[in-house]
């Protein structure tokens, strides 16, 4: 680990020595007005609701419009596709939709395209990837060409948030043709940006679509044209940040954006995100982790003030509770906190059975600097990890088929900024909730379905508790996204992990 880790450093650190004698960046993408930025991973689909990562959520804010608009600055709900809503009563919602809006392949939108969208993605048998995300929805039902009704099955107090967020519209003629597949090659929404090329495993390009409604609350485009590649390679990264052939990229290692915010050329925003990052425990099975003095022994084994000060950066907070601070229903108010103390992760290792420790299979998908850093905190206790590193879609598989004891999750809610989007994904009967807990089920459904605001604060709070006290899943901290891009870039980071490219221009 450590002789990775320092030739990682060394070639980082050789390029960027390098590139230090340079008079300054280039400067094509201001030259054209275009924007040349890198994202983490590659998709599997640009249909959204067939994926689940970040990099899906950024990318449906430019090509969809949403029926609803969180304002980033204020979180205020403003009508987009939609030209009002308004709750007719605790189970039913009425929008009437803006008129001469057209999708990017021309296609006019109405009512239609609403009832189609969310009807084919709540059917069950659509199979999209998180049915969390719309089956609150019981029906959707055209009341005229520019009106309809969202049936509920029971109240969801979290609906405006879901309808601003992770509910894109499509057309229905298009999509009902293409299908998920085609269209995931080749998608067509409404948004500010339409893709014009894909190049499935390298990136893609967006251009500014001319016929963007003006009176939307995302603000037109004032760059032309978005390059966009998939570049994971940090080396990469930071080389073409410095050469100008990245304008911006993010997810920057706290080391490397202090050394990059140090170059006269380039601007580093260090800001805590919505991503936290916890630790789920499974007790299935014949394995060390269904008793909870283990649990709890791993919890008092890891340093996260340390991790949070040395590896995450400054804007992060270590957690106690599974959901952001600022999410609805999130409070760690008389949850139990597990500070770091070894001696006493020992001696509880000790009254479980295992004085001289264990080995266990540790899974994880993403950031390894973090993952390493618990693995050698818990090596010290006499916890021996072996890290499988997989990709998302092969960590979730084998999360939810039991097969791992312990996984690192990451998990931003899909900016959601309410519990029922992070603690109950994973606690509340999904196939993520190996806790299967029917007390926190309880409470979280309750929570969940109730819009009696102090209601919903008590049972999560009760459910924040058990979790905690039963250590069902240790929270870590928030994530910092580290983001550097050109000066000349008039740029705004936002704590929704949502880059706006929208509302990005040059100076």
């Amino acid at each position: 680990m450590f002789e990775r880790k320092t030739m990682r450093l060394v070639a980082v650190s050789v390029v960027m020595a390098i590139m230090m004698i340079l008079p300054s960046l280039a400067m094509a993408g201001k030259k054209d007005n275009s924007l040349n930025v890198s994202l983490e991973r590659e998709l599997v689909t640009l249909d959204f609701y067939f994926q689940s990562q970040r990099e899906g959520t950024v990318l449906s804010q430019h090509i969809y419009d949403t029926l609803i608009y969180r304002d980033p600055d204020t979180w205020e709900y403003k009508p987009l596709l939609a030209k009002s809503f308004d709750w007719v009563d605790s189970v039913t919602i009425d929008v009437e939709l803006r008129q001469d809006i057209v999708f990017h392949n021309g296609e006019a939108f109405d009512a239609d395209d609403v009832v189609y969208t969310f009807n084919f993605v709540n059917d069950p048998g659509s199979k999209i990837h998180s049915p969390s995300h719309v089956n609150w929805m019981r029906t959707v039902e055209k009341l005229g060409p520019y009106k309809v009704r969202i049936h509920l099955h029971k109240p969801f107090p979290a609906a405006f948030d879901y309808l601003s967020l992770v509910m894109p519209v499509y057309p229905k003629n298009y999509y009902s043709e293409a299908g998920p597949k085609g269209f995931g090659l080749k998608p067509v929404g409404t948004g500010p940006y339409k893709v014009v090329e894909v190049a499935p495993g390298k990136g893609l390009t967006m251009v500014k679509f001319e016929d963007y409604f003006k009176d939307s609350p995302k603000p037109r485009p004032s760059i032309d044209k978005i390059n966009l590649r998939f570049i994971s390679e940090l080396t990469t990264k930071v080389a073409e940040l410095m050469t100008g052939s990245l304008d911006w990229a993010w997810l920057i290692p706290k080391d490397q954006a202090e050394k990059l915010a140090k170059m006269p050329d380039i601007e580093v925003d260090f800001a805590e995100s919505m991503r936290i990052g916890f630790l789920l425990f499974n007790r299935v099975g014949d394995t060390p982790f269904k008793e909870l003095k283990v649990r709890q022994a791993i919890a008092h084994a890891i340093d996260r003030e340390s991790i949070v000060e040395n590896l995450v950066g400054e804007a992060s907070r270590v957690l106690h509770s599974v959901c952001y601070p600022s999410q609805v229903g999130c409070t760690d108010e008389g949850v139990k906190k597990y500070d770091y103390d070894p001696e006493k992760a020992r001696k509880l290792l000790t009254e479980a059975g295992y004085p001289d420790g264990f080995a266990f299979d540790f899974y994880a998908y993403r950031d390894r600097t973090y993952v390493e850093a618990v693995i050698g905190y818990l090596h010290r206790v006499g916890v021996k990890a072996n890290l499988v590193y997989l990709t998302w879609p092969a960590f979730r598989e084998k999360w939810q088929a039991k097969e791992a004891p312990v996984a690192f999750f990451t998990w931003g809610s899909f900016s959601i900024n309410d519990a029922s989007a992070s603690t109950s994904y994973f606690f509340n009967t999904s196939a993520d909730d190996l806790a299967q807990d029917p007390k926190v089920q309880e409470w979280l459904q309750t929570g969940d379905t109730n819009i009696d605001l102090e209601l919903r604060k008590k049972v999560y709070q009760n459910a924040h508790q058990r979790i905690s006290e039963q250590m069902y899943g240790l929270p870590m901290f928030t994530w910092v996204t580290n983001t550097a891009y050109n000066k000349d870039l008039d740029y705004k980071t936002y704590a929704d992990e949502t880059p706006r490219f929208f509302m990005t221009r040059w100076k």
